[in-house]
């Protein structure tokens, strides 16, 4: 049940996200559920082979690398789905990572269980 709220939840960032910045479109509702997939599976393979071989480049910079690698995923997750789901450019990428990541950051903390 977690993971159907949170794949929604998803769904719904991401077509807010692709709502605001300019550049990113998405097809409706169903395809930002799919494209938060798509983006996840290609972040969590891909991605994470290459954070592991920028680990020294990325601990130098403090992190820039692993995002910059979040918004090259981005725009490889935006050339898979074709026209379902569509990123303009670099800087169209990197806003809607931003966005994605501070409507998370602001759902996940309305969302989530109050611990005591």
């Amino acid at each position: 049940m977690h993971f159907i709220l949170s794949l929604l939840l998803t769904g719904l960032i991401i077509a807010g996200a692709s709502y605001i910045i300019p550049g990113v479109t998405v097809d409706g509702f169903g395809w930002a559920i799919v494209a938060g997939l798509v983006i996840g599976l290609v972040n969590g393979i891909v991605g994470g082979i290459l954070r592991l071989f920028t680990f020294p480049l990325n601990w130098l910079t403090f992190g820039l690398v692993s995002f910059i690698i979040t918004v090259l995923m981005i725009m490889l997750s935006s050339s898979i789905m074709g026209t379902k789901f569509q990123v303009d450019g670099f800087w169209s990428a990197f806003f809607f990572a931003i966005a994605v990541a501070v409507m998370e950051m602001i759902l996940g903390a309305l969302v989530a269980p109050k611990s005591r």
